[in-house]
């Protein structure tokens, strides 16, 4: 069996064929970092970004990214989304806000795709809002948290 499922038996890239999978209630729960200067970070939380509400743009933002995920990844399927939440714990003390994505789903295919595109989308527009105050932000530690159901079971990270 071919352990790379996006490619098949002669090398070529394909959609994964879901269409025998079994509907099975899914979740995943994704987060990221974005680090910022303390003037910044100090604006984002007292709301004084010209452009707006940094964290209501980058949550709405963060949603409509995950609904844009088989346009962005070239295998994620389509999916037709059920429920999907964007939120933002702030660390002042460390310098960060932490995107995290969490989305749920009664489907033949997993929703961790769109978590993690959500969580990317949120990070990504709190730089283009916050970046005429600091340009040397620095995004990462984007990952998976957790997801359940399908084939593969529970996951949780460590």
């Amino acid at each position: 069996m071919n352990e790379l499922t996006h490619f098949d038996s002669d090398g070529n890239a394909i959609m994964v064929n879901v269409s025998q999978k079994e509907v099975t209630e899914r979740r995943a729960v994704a987060s990221g970092k974005i680090y910022l200067s303390k003037e910044a970070f100090d604006k984002v939380l007292n709301k004084e970004i010209k452009k707006g509400d940094v964290l209501t743009v980058a949550q709405v933002a963060g949603i409509m990214g995950a609904k844009k995920t088989a346009d962005l990844i070239p295998m994620a399927h389509p999916i037709a989304l059920e429920s999907l939440n964007t939120r933002f714990n702030l660390n002042e003390e460390e310098g960060y806000i932490e995107a995290v994505c969490q989305g749920s789903i009664n489907s033949k295919t997993g929703i961790e795709m769109e978590v993690l595109t959500g969580v990317s989308i949120c990070l990504l527009t709190i730089y283009d809002m916050v970046k005429a105050i600091d340009k040397s932000m620095v995004m990462g530690d984007i990952k998976l948290l957790e997801k359940t159901g399908g084939k593969s079971g529970e996951y949780k990270a460590k």
